[in-house]
């Protein structure tokens, strides 16, 4: 198991991708302490991975509220000796954000992902590294999506969000890799099993004038493998890159587009 006695912090595990990289890291033996912004949903993930054989703990913690990330990283501290890895896979819900054409969109929740987004990474990952620096070793990891790199219609502030945020895991990793602490994202696309996608589907539904069917086939069309990639794929790659085996990554964001964007 390449995480074995890793202990790892995921913020918004109660989303679909933060907790298949809950799932995947405890299965590949790291302790893994599962937080989002409601504890049933995160408590429900950790007694699963209870359940499997895995170590798992539920918190309901705010990834915006900086003292609420500091309490809970002092406990994982108390509790564990250490973070290893930093994961933050924190969402923000569609609503007015996205599905409107940008000259009609209102500039505050234009404004909204992209301080949303960005400042909950930048808390997360400067708590984690505090904690990381004195034993000069960790990883600090994030996830963006195709709009950080490719225009797209109907997406709102979305795309200049994760755009922001992969310059961050540059910036970060620039300051704290000469400190032994690695910083990468990942950047998935288009993966329907997720609620979020649909959700996004939803909100673009009369715009786009496809069915849902008619939106899963664009999405895999646009890859070279004609289809998208499976939460358990990006997982599994979350796991290598938090191991010691990609120990020679840092200061980029990890493409899992499957082509849908060439590098």
């Amino acid at each position: 198991m390449i995480l074995q006695d890793k202990v790892a912090v995921i913020y918004g595990a109660g989303g679909a991708i933060g907790g298949a990289v809950a799932r995947a890291f405890a299965a590949e033996g790291a302790s893994v302490f599962v937080t989002g912004q409601r504890r049933a949903p995160v408590q429900a993930l950790a007694d699963a991975i209870v359940a499997d054989g895995g170590t798992a703990e539920a918190a309901q913690v705010d990834a915006l509220d900086e003292q609420g990330i500091d309490r809970h990283l002092d406990h994982v501290v108390d509790q564990a000796g250490g973070v290893d890895i930093s994961f933050n896979a924190v969402g923000l819900a569609g609503g007015d954000v996205i599905g409107v054409p940008l000259l009609e969109l209102d500039a505050a929740n234009f404004a909204l992902p992209i301080e949303a987004y960005t400042t909950s990474y930048f808390l997360t990952a400067r708590q984690a590294a505090r904690r990381m620096l004195p034993n000069r070793s960790g990883v600090i990891m994030t996830v963006t999506a195709l709009p950080a790199r490719m225009g797209s219609r109907l997406n709102g502030g979305y795309g200049p969000a994760n755009a922001a945020k992969e310059a961050l895991t540059r910036d970060l990793s620039a300051e704290l890799a000469p400190h032994g602490i690695r910083v990468v994202g990942l950047r998935p696309h288009g993966m329907p099993e997720t609620r979020t996608m649909r959700d996004v589907y939803d909100l673009k539904a009369d715009a786009l004038g496809m069915s849902w069917e008619q939106f899963q086939a664009y999405l895999a069309g646009m890859t070279h493998t004609r289809r998208v990639m499976t939460l358990e794929e990006a997982a599994d790659m979350a796991v290598f890159m938090a191991s010691d085996r990609a120990s020679g990554m840092t200061g980029t964001t990890v493409n899992l587009t499957m082509g849908s964007l060439d590098d």
